[in-house]
């Protein structure tokens, strides 16, 4: 498991009519704040704002084909080339990460195939190199951009 500091991160929140949102930076957009967009908010911060990873090559909630079903990814981060670098499944809090959320990322790698997956629900966050996909290996910590 990776340890991450999402509590330090602010999001910028506002009240609409009786709901709550947040801004996204990514989608340039006010979402309204479900626990699942809370973790994908507080990730694309922790990305970008921690890490330092380019937000400009973050690709947020796009559709993709699945076989014949249309499914959509939670973040994808991109290498400079504009390939798929990193996959992220984001869930909500109160939904482990667990192997059903491992196999859900499997089903996009065949579609978007990326050299790191993560899978988060803000509390627990798993991070895996998957260059071979005959040998994953779980990281103890996010990899540095461009690794």
């Amino acid at each position: 498991m990776i340890s991450t500091d999402l509590e330090k991160i602010k999001l910028q929140l506002r009240r609409a009519g009786d709901k709550t949102t947040v801004f996204d930076p990514i989608r340039k957009k006010w979402l309204v704040l479900t626990p699942e967009e809370h973790v994908r908010q507080y990730m694309i911060c922790y990305l970008t704002e921690t890490m330092l990873y380019p937000a400009s090559l973050l690709s947020v909630e796009k559709t993709i084909q699945v076989g014949k079903l249309s499914k959509r990814f939670d973040i994808v981060v991109y290498s400079r080339d504009h390939m798929p670098w990193m996959l992220v499944e984001c869930k909500a809090p109160e939904i482990p990460v667990s192997e059903k959320t491992l196999h859900q990322l499997l089903s996009y790698q065949g579609t978007v195939q990326c050299n790191y997956w993560m899978m988060t629900n803000g509390h627990e966050t798993f991070c895996a190199d998957a260059c071979d996909i005959q040998n994953i290996k779980w990281l103890t910590s996010l990899p540095v951009y461009g690794s």
